[in-house]
């Protein structure tokens, strides 16, 4: 595990992760189930994009994904009060020197676990709350947190103020896992081969 320390959302930070495929977007290669997404070839010229012309497409963010950004200080003090722990904020996380894919957790709890923050809609809690599970949409963002930084546990915290938190306790799952390893390096291959014989003609 290499730990880049950016601020997240920072020009730095973005400059980093230029071109690499990301936790947070590993549903455009992998699905839930272990198969190739559908949305994996647009992704992959997206990054080649990014990589040819060293600049990233703007994203757009809507009101309550700002909302969201700026209550991810109140879920941190959340957590860090009720599980007595003190999160480790950090840019980027690579699983090893080659730096070719990443993780931007919300935190790092030691050498023990990670954190995963989500601020939703309180319409959008209650669902999370019924049904008692990591949602799916975030599935494969824990996973390959997890399969990054390889550390045992994760934990996914969805807070809403005024309404009751769901936090879950993450393990690894080995089979996706698996097929997370074997996309990756396939994807990465690819990204390559592409920005490679652009860059020639």
């Amino acid at each position: 595990m290499i730990i880049v320390n950016l601020t997240q959302g920072s020009e730095e930070w973005f400059q980093e992760k230029l071109g690499k495929p990301s936790a947070s977007n590993i549903s455009k290669i992998l699905t839930n189930d272990g198969k190739p997404s559908k949305q994996r070839m647009g992704y992959l010229y997206e990054l080649a994009g990014e990589l040819i012309t060293g600049k990233r497409e703007d994203t757009y963010k809507n009101p309550i994904m700002e909302e969201g950004n700026v209550r991810e200080d109140e879920s941190r003090k959340f957590f860090e009060l009720t599980q007595n722990s003190e999160v480790t904020k950090v840019g980027v996380v690579y699983k090893d020197g080659d730096k070719k894919f990443l993780c931007s957790p919300d935190g790092l709890i030691g050498n023990e676990c990670g954190l995963e923050m989500k601020n939703p809609l309180a319409k959008t809690q209650v669902k999370y709350l019924l049904d008692g599970k990591l949602p799916e949409e975030y599935f494969g963002q824990v996973q390959m947190s997890l399969y990054v930084t390889e550390l045992p546990f994760w934990w996914f915290l969805s807070y809403v103020p005024l309404m009751k938190p769901l936090l879950l306790k993450v393990n690894p799952d080995k089979v996706y896992q698996e097929a997370l390893k074997r996309e990756l390096t396939a994807f990465c291959q690819e990204l390559e081969e592409i920005v490679n014989k652009l860059k020639k003609e």
